[in-house]
């Protein structure tokens, strides 16, 4: 009873102070409250019921900003002073209650506030599942049902309660300051308030570990529930998986009788494809969005991709740079998991092993071939495409790894390729930078973050990802340098978001499902999320993927307007720069442009058929005689006809004709052959056609001509044939009729005139000009030409005094001639006078040989008595005759062999050479060039991707 009195006088004394002092009447206004108070009127709700997550598009709930950590709720500590005198016992107990009540109601308020903010922290740390909701039983949304959370918050004490009872603590600290400067210190008791307050302190330091050790073990439970509820819904999507994959495999498989429409992704693929091909010549450029995939060599770029796209897909190598061209990957939902590329229609099962090494293998092939000859690395790009249930559509973009050094083997210019194809990708305004920082080496090392922070100066676009973090964990010694890692304060790029993920312990041959499992084993058990040094949501590649697929489709949509807006003011300013060029003709293409010259050269080899044969022929003959004229005149005829009687020169004829046939003839008339067949092909090729010419085929039509050239040749059987019929030819000697026999005279003359004629010449820049042209052109000869004429004139004289002299010149008469012309004071060599009695002793010969053939005229009557008491002897018209009628023969079958076989052979060839020029584009490119072609070119490529721009945005609309 005693106690109870004391406690009745100790309040009223208290209440006394507190109205003195603060004047608290009815309800505590909310601007009056502590702050612990004051924060708890504020976050009660009258209701607590877990309702359906609303949609969320924005890239806001995966950043690292949204959700910041646990605050330790720290109280200002209030100290008291001592009374000294005893006749103020009841104000003592008084201060000691009210001491005891603050730190009660305190507790209370702290730890509720703290449960209560714990609790709406890890509510906002849900995952968003508006993707997911038509997948999730209804058994979630109703929990509440199964649940009764009003029970546990009625248990829960009313902050309204709370607030009534909290007194205004700011007011209390007032009042026992007052009290403190109002009692002296020094009295007898205070040795005995002092054990007291030191009692009542180690009360107060209890109390605090107490409130920290809950803490920690409510954010331990909190951990542990939220990733239990992580693996419900991991478990959940899985289902959900197999269910969409059956789906797709029954609308597969055509039973419900309907045609699956192209998927969005696969139609912006396709446009990016598009695109990549177009040569921004008109101020247009490509902006529209990527995730481009950027990072050090070895930095874990490719493991990463595969753990998106749920397969080991990428070529690997210890150390060694695999990824030397870019690949870019468009992942999309289908009811198989399988690969394909954009040139090729074959399938490969991401499933069967077999297949995933075909892949690899497939990929870093394509990578050589693009890789020029004496690079390393190469711009052209690889489109693969990746479909399987459950993939997070986006496009992807894997980009060689940024080296700091070129080591041996690789080209000198390697880093300045890769930093030059990594800033063509990424200067795109609307492009997703994918930074890839291995988290098991120093940050420092990184020269991938000076590279993106360049770029991307303010991290608007830019989500960092520190990969390998189990082995910085294990490494690193300070486990708050992830942390700095992780926020980007180690490094002078800002990022939208950051993420930490773990690739697999090293090992090749893991499967994506056993990393999957590591990852999020490591993680549960990690030090960096129980000590809240990382959030949940920037932990696993599952995580990732969601992000940057949100990300990405946000990008898209807020881009891909404005880009069909640009491309359509392109294709105008196209549109009215071919009307103004050319208004009269058609816009076609590079390939239309090819496709029309293919007709004209295809057309022109079949006109080579129409060539009459007389024409052949004709072309044929002239063109072998030019070619055997000098071998006849100078090997067969000028040998025999310097013998001295008929029986001789027959003789030599019949045997040089054997040997010119077995060895040479019929090799010649072949060559002959197909140089005809190729001077008629080019003139078919060349010739203008007049108001139809278009000389934009012509560098076109000339290579194609050169290649068929070049890979044409003759039938081998066709020497072997001809020679039994030039031999056969040449053995014949009859001449039947008069008119045979003028026409060999006549060839003959022609022949012996045009030799004479090249005899005449030779002799003339022998000697130099005559006296004519001295005279009259100021001319004048040189000293050798001098020599030349005084021994021509020397020689001629030897010549009238014996015309029957013989073709070769004896050593007494060359001494003889040169003693004459030293008499006049013309030193000459031996050699010199052979050389000009060769000209002059042919010049004699010819015209003598002239002069028998206008007698052989009248010679036919006597060839037919076989020139029997006759005096004229022809015999050389009758070589003739042979030489000539072997030409008509030959000819002919040179003529027979051109249109039955050459000319169909020659056509093979062409459309050959057209069908590899065809699947060449760098050839078209090439050989079809001008304004016309590029301008024709551009408009082409611009109407296509705005097409597919306006199909995408309308699908994406419906979508919506």
């Amino acid at each position: 009873m005693w106690r109870m009195r004391r406690v009745a006088v100790a309040c009223e004394v208290c209440q006394s102070l507190v109205k003195h002092n603060s004047g608290i009447k009815g309800n505590l206004p909310l601007q009056k409250l502590h702050l612990v108070s004051r924060s708890i009127y504020r976050s009660h709700h009258p209701t607590l019921k877990l309702q359906r997550p609303q949609l969320r598009t924005s890239f806001q709930q995966f950043s690292s900003l949204t959700n910041l950590p646990l605050r330790k709720l720290k109280l200002s500590p209030i100290k008291y002073g001592y009374q000294p005198c005893r006749n103020f016992w009841p104000a003592r107990l008084a201060a000691r209650l009210l001491k005891l009540r603050y730190l009660i109601l305190g507790s209370a308020v702290g730890g509720g506030y703290t449960a209560k903010k714990t609790f709406d922290q890890w509510k906002d740390m849900i995952p968003d599942l508006s993707d997911y909701k038509w997948i999730v039983p209804d058994i979630v949304w109703e929990i509440d049902e199964y649940i009764d959370f009003d029970k546990i918050r009625k248990a829960l004490p009313n902050s309204e309660d709370l607030a009534k009872l909290a007194p205004d603590i700011d007011k209390i600290v007032e009042s026992l300051s007052l009290l403190k400067d109002f009692f002296t210190t020094g009295s007898p008791g205070e040795t005995a308030f002092r054990a007291t307050d030191r009692g009542s302190e180690s009360d107060k330091h209890y109390r605090k570990v107490s409130d920290k050790e809950k803490i920690d073990q409510l954010q331990e439970e909190l951990l542990h529930t939220q990733l239990k509820y992580q693996r419900i819904l991991e478990r959940l999507e899985k289902e959900n998986k197999e269910l969409r994959k059956l789906v797709l495999q029954k609308d597969d498989k055509g039973i419900h009788h309907r045609k699956l429409k192209k998927s969005l992704i696969d139609m912006y693929s396709e446009v990016l494809d598009v695109l990549s091909d177009y040569d921004a010549s008109y101020n247009t450029q490509d902006h529209l969005p990527r995730v481009v995939v950027v990072g050090d060599q070895s930095a874990g770029k490719t493991s990463v991709l595969e753990m998106i796209a749920q397969a080991r897909i990428f070529p690997r190598g210890s150390g060694e740079m695999m990824t030397r061209s870019p690949v870019k990957v468009t992942l999309s939902e289908g009811p198989h998991h399988v690969a394909l590329f954009k040139d090729s229609s074959r399938e490969f099962d991401l499933t069967k092993e077999e297949d995933l090494a075909a892949l690899r293998h497939e990929i870093e092939l394509r990578m050589r071939k693009n890789v020029k000859e004496g690079c390393t690395v190469s711009p052209e790009t690889i489109s693969l495409n990746v479909k399987g249930p459950g993939l997070q559509r986006m496009v992807l973009v894997d980009l060689p790894g940024v080296i700091n050094t070129v080591t041996s083997g690789m080209a000198p210019d390697t880093k300045e390729t890769i930093f030059s194809i990594s800033k063509a990708y990424m200067q795109n305004p609307n492009a997703i930078i994918l930074c890839i920082q291995d988290g098991s080496v120093d940050a420092e090392r990184s020269i991938v973050t000076d590279l993106v922070s360049q770029m991307d100066p303010h991290g608007r676009r830019t989500i960092f990802v520190l990969t390998k973090v189990d082995l910085a964990e294990k490494n690193v010694a300070s486990p708050s340098r992830i942390q700095q890692i992780i926020e980007g304060k180690l490094f002078p790029m800002k990022a939208l978001g950051y993420f930490a993920v773990v690739t697999g312990k090293g090992n090749s041959s893991e499967s994506i499902e056993a990393i999957r499992e590591y990852e999020e084993e490591f993680f549960q058990n990690s030090k960096l999320l129980k000590t809240s040094m990382l959030k949940a949501h920037q932990v696993t590649t599952r995580n990732l993927s969601l992000a940057v697929s949100d990300c990405f489709w946000k990008m898209v949509r807020e881009s891909v307007e404005q880009q069909a807006d640009s491309f359509k003011a392109t294709r105008f300013n196209l549109e009215t720069e071919w009307k103004n060029n050319y208004p009269r003709l058609r816009e076609l293409d590079r390939n239309e442009l090819f496709e029309k010259a293919k007709n004209e050269i295809l057309d022109e080899v079949i006109s080579l058929s129409q060539v009459t044969p007389k024409h052949w022929e004709e072309i044929l003959q002239q063109s072998l005689w030019e070619r055997v004229s000098t071998h006849v005149i100078e090997n067969i005829y000028l040998p025999a006809a310097q013998t001295m009687n008929s029986g001789t020169f027959n003789t030599t004829v019949d045997i040089k004709l054997k040997q010119w046939t077995d060895k040479q003839l019929p090799n010649k008339a072949v060559e002959v052959a197909w140089e005809t067949l190729q001077e008629e092909f080019s003139r078919f090729m060349t010739e203008p056609k007049g108001k139809e010419h278009d000389d934009i085929f012509d560098k076109l039509k000339e290579a194609v001509k050169e290649e068929s050239i070049k890979r044409h040749k003759w039938n081998d059987f066709a020497e072997d044939s001809l020679r039994v019929i030039q031999h056969n030819a040449l053995e014949d000697r009859s001449i039947s009729d008069k008119q045979q026999w003028d026409a060999a005279i006549y060839f003959m003359e022609e022949a012996l005139q045009a030799r004479l004629k090249d005899t005449e010449n030779a002799i003339e820049n022998m000697i130099g000009p005559d006296w004519r042209k001295r005279w009259l052109y100021w001319k004048n000869r040189t000293q050798e030409q001098s020599v030349h004429n005084e021994t021509k004139n020397e020689l001629e004289k030897m010549l009238k005094c014996n015309e029957e002299h013989p073709a070769y010149l004896a050593s007494d008469e060359i001494t003889t001639v040169r003693k004459n012309l030293e008499s006049r004071g013309v030193e000459v060599d031996p050699s010199l006078i052979k050389d000009t009695w060769h000209q002059v002793y042919r010049r004699h010969f010819l015209k003598t040989a002239l002069n028998h053939c206008n007698l052989c005229r009248r010679g036919f009557y006597y060839y037919q008595r076989h020139f029997v008491d006759s005096e004229l002897e022809c015999n050389d018209v009758v070589l003739f005759w042979r030489i000539q009628r072997m030409l008509a023969i030959t000819a002919n079958t040179l003529r027979q062999q051109l249109t039955n076989t050459e000319v169909r052979r020659l056509e093979k060839n062409v459309k050959e050479v057209l069908e590899d020029f065809a699947e060449d584009n760098e050839k078209k490119v090439k050989l079809l060039t001008g304004k016309r072609v590029q301008l024709a070119e551009d408009l082409k490529k611009v109407r296509e991707i705005q097409e597919k721009l306006d199909a995408f945005i309308e699908a994406l609309h419906q979508e919506k």
